[in-house]
């Protein structure tokens, strides 16, 4: 990838990143390395060049398959709330579609496990990674349900997509203490969900109402 496209010019130039994380700290981000990466992660590298000029509009845009890149404020939330009770070192994420939160993730954490059900996706995704010289994710092609059993036990597990309920695997798979987001419910009555893990039970927080994609099984 040469320079030009990874720094972007114009409406994806390193300003219009910048105005980005203006607006999401002035709509309540304040988590400094959630806004930092958020200026630094080239979100149009993971739109289709078509929609280049608008990757930096505060929306979710279509990647393709039937699924969405998140609105940079949820991605931003959804990042912020992860590292509430302290930085999470060990993070499995759930639906890595075009990899932009991968790439937020990654420079957040020291190891991030990302799983994708559908492999052209996660294709692509790989190499807008590798691209960005990030070398701590490691990627699966399978079925999100199931999380990622032998990396477990996660300090975090963030999902962006949305299941019915709260899937008991990837709770289980959870550290003390560990923290799961993830959206929960059906399309127009989702609510995104902060959990974590303590000796004995597992403290919920309401954080926004949403809307993802469900989360669906199986892997294609």
């Amino acid at each position: 990838m040469n320079p030009a496209q990874l720094h972007g010019i114009g409406m994806t130039s390193r300003r219009t990143r910048e105005r980005l994380r203006r607006r999401l700290e002035d709509r309540g981000i304040r988590d400094p390395g959630v806004l930092e990466q958020i200026g630094n992660v080239p979100r149009h590298l993971f739109v289709d060049e078509a929609l280049a000029s608008r990757a930096y509009e505060d929306t979710a845009l279509p990647i393709g398959q039937g699924q969405t890149i998140s609105q940079p404020f949820v991605v931003a939330r959804m990042s912020e709330a992860l590292r509430r009770h302290g930085n999470p070192s060990r993070v499995l994420e759930v639906g890595t579609g075009c990899g932009y939160q991968t790439a937020i993730l990654a420079g957040l954490v020291d190891e991030l496990y990302t799983i994708e059900r559908i492999g052209a996706l996660l294709d692509r995704a790989r190499e807008r990674i590798a691209s960005l010289g990030l070398d701590n994710v490691r990627f699966r092609h399978g079925d999100g349900y199931a999380g990622w059993p032998e990396a477990a036990p996660f300090d975090g597990i963030l999902v962006a997509a949305a299941p019915a309920e709260i899937p008991a695997v990837l709770v289980d798979q959870l550290a003390p203490g560990g923290r799961l987001v993830i959206p929960v419910g059906r399309h127009g009555m989702q609510k995104l969900l902060l959990l974590r893990r303590t000796d004995d039970d597992m403290e919920e927080e309401l954080l926004d109402a949403v809307s993802f994609v469900p989360l669906v099984g199986g892997s294609e």
